[in-house]
């Protein structure tokens, strides 16, 4: 559990005491309070309901609606106990928010009065309006019947007076609408395709687990500011605004001491996250002014993706109880680093085995290098398609910008490893020596203590890293549902474990021992993962080039990067694996298409208010200041005099017309572009456009602004200023 002792720092040489939280407050005595858990699920159903529902949970068996009835009726018990009148299902739609619909624990008792009522079939189902969510024309928007469904695997938590129950949302034809229902699907594939594949080398293993731990970044503004700041408000990013003349070059910022204020807010944070069953362990200052990062402890995949979403969501209503706002775009300051959420993916079996970590003997370390090549078999088979997984119109701004991984996909896995699978690929040998773990390291150095080094070195240019016991999707952005991610890599690992086993069984049955048949494919297999394996720097311009060389994709256009959803073998992956039909797949291509070119227009209309009502009248009084200025130096001194005092005046007035008169010469020219592009019908050629023709303008007409920003005089700018947004006080 994280630590929630803080030191508090009012003023310089101001001392204050160490706030030590009672044993009642500490967080394993609050843990999960508002959650429906084992222990509550235990406490408040009957046993042999109890014991059901664990078989749903764990084995995945059908829930019968009278066994429902009883769950509901044990949750209902405890969330009235705990001050509850509502209940919502809530899920993950394509809007890339949550949603939730609250109905109250009443119904008439046909004797004038009401009584409250909650029973398994409100558990289990309800029906949301699906004509007013994404849908990518799977519906009609007079169709408006679509289902929501309990997902046990995840349990039912309170937040306020409502109930929240996790579901999946699907059409009324039946196609998943959300994130949640084919994220289960990929999981349901892995774990079946890594069973099997695990059998070879422990028979008993039941299940195997995907794992996903996340790593969140977000920035803090003052909430006044961020009101001033109409481009934040709106869009999420500074579409203008000059370099702070101290921002990150001093990289004092990165593990420093968290500012009380922020203190105070990640303390509050924690404790509501911790109440909801979010185990979160890791705080701490990011890179950029204003950057901060929280980690919970690694949980199973689908559960982790609802916690994340959560989190997402107490940060935004936290951060305004503290007087900020939290933002979770991808970048919202130019020049400085953006957010990132790290995804933490391993495979675990029922029995404790962590399959990408190295064995204790040589069937073990067999069994590690098995899934550590298949999952490289996965990258590299659909290495544009897993970019395009995190792909988006904001991340897209934050990819190999030097604090980030570039878009172009490949896997670093540290010196030992790479030598292992060098030796594996060039021996002959049927036998697999023990792959060492953790080794100490002796400092020398008076009272400090050997340190346990691991096997790998990281590397933060590398999109998807081997570090020691499992892999790092680094590539994916702060403020996307990761579940995007995870349904490409999961149901990816998924068919190249599928293949794997196939591959070696047909040895199998030529005869051939099954360690050498392991062995023989896995040499294969590591000849061809050679281009997705790259251990320098992601960030060299000889890397895109050489990336180019080895048949990677190599495309930046985040329209174009959405096609390989559509490629050939992506459809034939998810139709194989079962996760979604390619129909589905172009429905929510159409989705991605529309929401990059909306969220692209909503910029450019921003952008074009602010430069033509904000900025170009601000300037433009300035410069009618200067002009006056100049007339009257001219009215009291002499003519050669004048002239010498109003030059500068008269070059500040002079760039004055020549950034105003370049801003609103491109604003109109982008709002043409913007007419043109909405004239087209298709919803990928109009997003194309919007990225070739409409985008391109933001960076040259922000050019101007921003000079303009360093003449206008302070007090005359009315919009905050990077060193006013990104200092925390």
């Amino acid at each position: 559990m994280a630590n929630l002792r803080f030191n508090v720092v009012e003023k310089a040489f101001e001392k204050k005491a160490l706030e030590i939280k009672t044993p009642e407050e500490r967080p394993s005595e609050y843990f999960g309070k508002y959650v429906f858990n084992q222990q509550k699920m235990f406490q408040y159903l009957p046993l042999d309901v109890y014991t059901k529902l664990r078989d749903v949970i764990d084995n995945g068996s059908y829930l019968d609606l009278e066994v429902a009835d009883k769950v509901a009726a044990g949750i209902k018990k405890w969330a009235i106990s705990m001050g509850v009148t509502h209940c919502t299902h809530w899920f993950q739609p394509l809007t890339e928010g949550t949603a939730e619909k609250h109905d109250a624990f009443l119904e008439h008792d046909y004797k004038g009065g009401m009584i409250e009522e909650f029973t398994g079939k409100e558990l289990v189902q309800q029906e949301p309006d699906a004509s007013s969510f994404p849908s990518g024309g799977i519906r009609c928007t007079f169709e408006a019947r679509g289902y929501s469904a309990w997902d046990p695997s995840s349990p039912v938590f309170i937040i306020g007076d409502t109930l929240m129950i996790p579901t999946i949302f699907i059409s009324y034809t039946g196609e998943a609408l959300d994130y949640k229902a084919p994220l289960k699907k990929a999981l349901a594939a892995v774990n079946k395709a890594a069973t099997e594949v695990c059998h070879y080398f422990n028979p008993e293993v039941k299940k195997v687990q995907a794992n996903l731990g996340w790593e969140q970044e977000y920035f803090l503004v003052d909430e006044g500011l961020y009101a001033a700041r109409p481009d934040l408000l709106l869009t999420g990013r500074s579409l203008m605004g000059h370099d702070s003349a101290k921002n990150q070059q001093m990289e004092d910022h990165y593990f420093g001491a968290i500012p009380t204020r922020v203190a105070e807010f990640m303390k509050d944070l924690e404790i509501q996250a911790l109440e909801l069953g979010i185990p979160c362990k890791t705080r701490h200052n990011e890179v950029a002014p204003n950057q901060f990062e929280l980690a919970p402890i690694y949980e199973e995949c689908n559960l982790a993706v609802d916690h994340n979403m959560l989190i997402m969501s107490l940060m935004r209503k936290v951060a305004r109880k503290h007087g900020f706002r939290c933002l979770l775009h991808e970048k919202p300051f130019k020049g400085i680093n953006g957010s990132g959420k790290h995804c933490n993916w391993s495979l675990a079996t029922d029995n404790g085995i962590l399959l990408h970590a190295p064995g204790k003997d040589a069937l073990g370390s067999l069994r590690f290098i098995t899934f550590v090549v298949e999952t490289l078999m996965a990258v590299h088979k659909h290495n544009g398609l897993l970019k395009a997984s995190i792909m988006s119109a904001s991340n897209q701004h934050r990819l190999g910008a030097n604090e980030a991984p570039p878009a172009i996909i490949s896997s670093f896995l540290g010196k030992q490893l790479t030598e292992v699978l060098k030796k594996i690929e060039t021996s002959t040998s049927d036998t697999m020596e023990t792959i060492k773990g953790k080794e100490k390291l002796h400092l020398d150095i008076p009272q400090i203590p050997d340190l346990s080094i691991d096997n790998t070195d990281r590397n933060r240019t590398s999109p998807f890293a081997f570090t020691g016991n499992r892999f790092e999707f680094r590539a994916v952005g702060a403020q996307a549902n990761c579940a995007a991610a995870m349904i490409v890599l999961n149901t990816a690992v998924a068919e190249a474990l599928t293949d794997f086993k196939a591959r070696v069984d047909q040895l199998i049955a030529k005869g051939i021992d099954q360690n050498a048949a392991i062995l023989d494919i896995l040499r294969k297999d590591i000849k061809a993962i050679k281009p997705i394996h790259f251990e320098g720097n992601g960030y060299s311009d000889e890397w895109k080039a050489e990336a180019q060389k080895r048949g990677l994709d190599c495309e930046t256009s985040c329209p174009i990067i959405y096609d390989n959803y559509l490629s050939e073998s992506s459809v034939k992956m998810f139709e194989d694996m079962n996760v979604m039909k390619k129909y589905e797949l172009e429905a929510r291509n159409e989705i991605k298409w529309d929401t990059f070119t909306k969220k692209i227009q909503i910029e450019a209309r921003v952008f074009g208010d602010l430069a033509m009502n904000h900025v170009i009248p601000i300037a433009t009084r300035y410069q009618s200041m200067l002009i006056d200025n100049v007339h009257k130096v001219a009215d009291i001194f002499a003519k050669e005099e004048a002239q010498k005092l109003n030059a500068d005046n008269m070059a500040l007035i002079s760039k004055i017309s020549l950034h105003t008169s370049y801003i609103i010469e491109h604003v109109h020219k982008m709002v043409e572009a913007r007419k043109v592009a909405n004239k087209v019908e298709d919803t990928r050629e109009k997003a194309i456009l919007y990225h070739d023709k409409v985008a391109p303008f933001f960076e040259s007409i922000r050019y101007h602004i921003d000079k303009l920003e360093l003449i206008v005089a302070d007090d005359m700018w009315t919009l905050p200023k990077y060193r006013e947004l990104l200092f925390i006080r």
